[in-house]
């Protein structure tokens, strides 16, 4: 599987409310943690993205995800990529939530597997 697939799958996992934290690396001890930035969070370590997903996929539904503009590079075992994406998903007390998103991150290889080890997704908002 390529980068560009995994990404895609990610999106597909959201969109249908399957597990989401399998596609992150784990940390290594040699190595600074992981990160994941939302529109509301900051989770550092594999363990806080993780526990943040599975959250996520417990107190949310009606996933839209829909990919604008996704760029994927590869280069060895490194690739990362940009999108713009329109959010959507309603939480746990039936409150809908829209939002026109930025994405950007970084995938290792590991195992013969993509994982993400970044991901940042901000709101976009016009100056």
């Amino acid at each position: 599987m390529d980068a560009t697939t995994t990404v895609r799958d990610y999106y597909d996992s959201l969109r249908h409310g399957a597990p989401l934290d399998t596609f992150f690396a784990a940390d290594r001890p040699e190595d600074d943690s992981i990160v994941k930035v939302g529109i509301s969070e900051r989770l550092v370590g594999s363990d806080a993205v993780q526990a943040g997903l599975r959250d996520q996929t417990l107190s949310t539904s009606d996933w839209v995800v829909e990919s604008h503009a996704l760029r994927v590079t590869e280069r060895d075992d490194v690739a990362w990529f940009s999108d713009d994406v329109a959010l959507a998903w309603t939480d746990e007390d039936g409150e809908r939530h829209e939002f026109d998103t930025r994405w950007s991150g970084t995938l290792e290889r590991r195992d013969g597997d993509w994982r993400f080890v970044g991901m940042h997704v901000s709101a976009s908002q016009e100056l």
